[in-house]
């Protein structure tokens, strides 16, 4: 059958630091902590500008140009409160001086909550490394579909009728997932980070180019105070709890921060450190998203597109739109591994425990033709990584609306992992009563974001309902 097989008690992946039971261990492990600020500040801003910045544009055309880089602003302050709660939550049980070190968020919960709000946790974890591949599934076909009807625009002209669908693009997407999937230490690839890091910033810096570029073209600022109008108050509505789902979807960097943390040297204390960049980031962060978000809506005004550079919106020069596309495509392809990763390795721990003497769980098989590669065939990984793939593909192909997909996901996650553990954890770690001025002032906080977010997650939801069955 052409397949050398290789005993192997332990799957390659299993050891990966992903995976929240074992990031205590990893932090004892870990040899040397040898990061600092600029690391840090590095790897949140790889993590934070994504394919969200893509909707950003119209977001602020649903809310207007008071209401659109105000609610920014907002999200931005309660992500930067998240993670200055964090900041306090690395070591435990004494915020100061541990001795035990939290090295990723679940572990923080579990070792601060206990193990019911842990599972909670779990759960608002776990969806939101499925919310992302459903996000990048959808993303990646856009920005393949729409290399395509920007080469077509140029040959045939900007009136001519276009009828590519994204559908077989969600396919190719997820055929590409499942080989690279196969590979076991794609995560543990340097050079990720700093392609997406280029990536990101490079689309993300078109975008706002090319928004810039067509205002001065335009030789006006479009847009309103009240942003996009509706044919009746009632979408209106829905529409602003969307918008505020796909803001929401953009900011948030807390499900990260401690893993950042974790890698910081001493001294100074390392909540010191970042807090610093914190503030940093969201300084960066904001700049990028208000630019894109701004430049966007001032191009197009009440035409704003859902996705900045597939909506077409900009036809010329065709080519820079091409290469933002693909940077897009780029981006995800490796940001899609980073996000099931984990997902991929908790399932295998568990099978492999299930099944110690299981040879379809834990033998390795090198293929001969690909035997100089760093690549070995494992069948529960190729069946379950598969189906994995396939399934998100689906859920995907049902759902193709890029801008009310990335506000139910956006909304879903937001308030557990942003505002309710951190805020929970903070106050259990500084020991404060219930009764004080700051609990209250706290869990005031706490349910004022969860009326937001509930009114962002149902408009969202019906979005999707209305995009699919109306």
């Amino acid at each position: 059958m052409g397949l050398d097989e290789e005993s192997d008690s332990q799957m390659p992946f299993l050891d990966t630091n992903y995976v929240s039971s074992s990031s205590s261990q990893s932090s004892k492990l870990a040899l040397k902590r040898t990061g600092n600020e600029w690391t840090a500040l590095a790897h949140i801003i790889t993590a934070v500008i994504g394919s969200g910045v893509l909707s950003l544009a119209w977001s602020m055309a649903q809310l207007g140009w008071v209401a659109g880089p105000l609610t920014m602003l907002v999200f931005a302050c309660v992500s930067l409160t998240s993670v200055f709660l964090l900041c306090n939550c690395y070591k435990s049980p004494d915020p100061e001086t541990g001795p035990d070190r939290n090295g990723c968020y679940l572990d923080a919960v579990q070792k601060i909550l206990g193990k019911r709000n842990a599972w909670f946790c779990g759960i608002a974890v776990r969806i939101n490394f499925i919310k992302v591949a459903i996000i990048y599934t959808i993303t990646s076909a856009s920005s393949i579909q729409a290399i395509q009807k920007s080469n077509f625009y140029h040959d045939q002209g900007h009136k001519a009728t276009c009828g590519y669908e994204s559908t077989r693009y969600m396919v190719i997407f997820g055929l590409i997932q499942v080989i690279v999937s196969q590979i076991p230490d794609f995560p543990n690839m340097k050079w990720l980070s700093v392609v997406a890091a280029v990536m990101s910033f490079t689309y993300s810096i078109i975008g706002s180019a090319l928004g810039l570029a067509k205002v001065i073209e335009n030789g006006e600022i479009k847009g309103s105070i009240t942003g996009l109008p509706s044919s009746t108050a009632a979408e209106k509505v829905w529409l602003v709890a969307q918008a505020l789902g796909n803001i929401a979807f953009a900011f948030p960097f807390s499900l990260i921060f401690l893993e950042v943390q974790d890698t910081l040297k001493a001294p100074p204390p390392e909540k010191i450190t970042m807090k610093k960049v914190s503030i940093m980031t969201s300084c960066i962060t904001t700049f990028f998203y208000l630019s894109c978000g701004g430049f966007g809506y001032a191009a197009f005004g009440n035409s704003t597109p859902g996705n900045l550079l597939t909506g077409f919106g900009f036809y010329e020069p065709y080519w820079l739109v091409d290469f933002a596309n693909a940077c897009v495509i780029l981006h995800l392809v490796g940001g899609y591994q980073v996000f099931s990763q984990p997902i991929f390795a908790e399932v295998e721990r568990w099978f492999a425990r299930k099944f110690p003497d299981s040879k379809f769980v834990h033998k390795n098989h090198t293929l001969k033709p690909l035997s100089m590669l760093p690549f070995s065939l494992n069948f529960m990984r190729l069946f379950f990584r598969t189906a994995y793939v396939a399934i998100m593909t689906w859920i995907a192909v049902l759902f193709p609306y890029f801008n009310q997909v990335v506000g139910v996901s956006g909304a879903i996650t937001f308030w557990p992992i942003v505002v309710y553990f951190p805020v929970e954890m903070y106050l259990t770690q500084k020991r404060i009563e219930s009764w004080k001025s700051k609990a209250i002032m706290f869990r005031v906080f706490t349910m004022v974001c969860l009326v937001v977010i509930l009114y962002a997650f149902v408009g969202s939801i019906r979005g999707v309902i209305v995009a699919r069955f109306g």
